[in-house]
């Protein structure tokens, strides 16, 4: 049975959990507050982000407890669009929430990732891997078997607290604590990209196609 016979656009759907990121940018992303209308600190953005799914479905399919990644390289501001993506979903992930993903993350699904539709001019496929994503102390773990190897720690705030940028019209999420990356390599297509030391976010993740949820 193909995907356009299981899944159907209008269903609908809603993810919630975290989503750890990082890329190339220095100290932090302009693209957060700039909504994408600044170029990214070297004057494009390559990037790669893991998330944990904690509650989800897309109509009937179940999506708590996965995990999937996703690339974008971005050849300069994010709002001009021509991205270049691919999605990574956790093998433990049943077929079908791997289909619903694959509608979600590129915008045909609507809703939160919608604008993917426009501005994601290359799909690169949707990969089954296995899929780590932790949390040690304060830090994200994540690890894309062959692909990503990350470790992502919020900057302290001066009382204690991480930063945070809060409320936001970002896409991902009005509330980004800012992070850097330990550790960030990824290694596909041809890419070998190394951020560590560089920009890289923790946000709570709420996305839907259901207006109000």
């Amino acid at each position: 049975m193909s995907i356009t016979e299981d899944l159907r656009v209008v269903d609908p759907w809603y993810l919630r959990g975290e989503l750890a990121l990082s890329c190339n940018c220095e100290v932090f992303c302009p693209c957060v507050l700039s909504l994408g209308q600044s170029a990214p600190t070297e004057g494009y953005c390559l990037t790669w982000a893991c998330v944990r799914v904690d509650e989800g479905h897309f109509g009937d399919t179940d999506l708590s407890g996965v995990k999937f990644g996703f690339m974008a390289e971005i050849p300069g501001k994010l709002g001009r669009g021509n991205w270049t993506v691919a999605l990574f979903v956790d093998d433990k992930a049943s077929a079908q929430a791997s289909k619903a993903l694959t509608w979600i993350m590129t915008g045909r699904a609507g809703g939160s990732t919608g604008l993917l539709k426009i501005l994601a001019g290359s799909f690169l496929g949707t990969r089954q891997v296995p899929i780590v994503y932790e949390t040690q102390g304060q830090t994200r773990i994540i690890k894309i078997e062959k692909i990503v190897d990350g470790a992502i720690t919020p900057v302290r705030g001066k009382d204690q607290g991480n930063v945070v940028i809060r409320n936001s019209e970002y896409w991902i999420s009005p509330d980004i604590i800012v992070s850097r990356a330990d550790k960030s390599r990824f290694r596909l297509f041809g890419r070998n990209w190394n951020f560590e030391g560089r920009s890289a976010e923790i946000c709570k993740l709420d996305w839907s196609n259901q207006k109000g949820r």
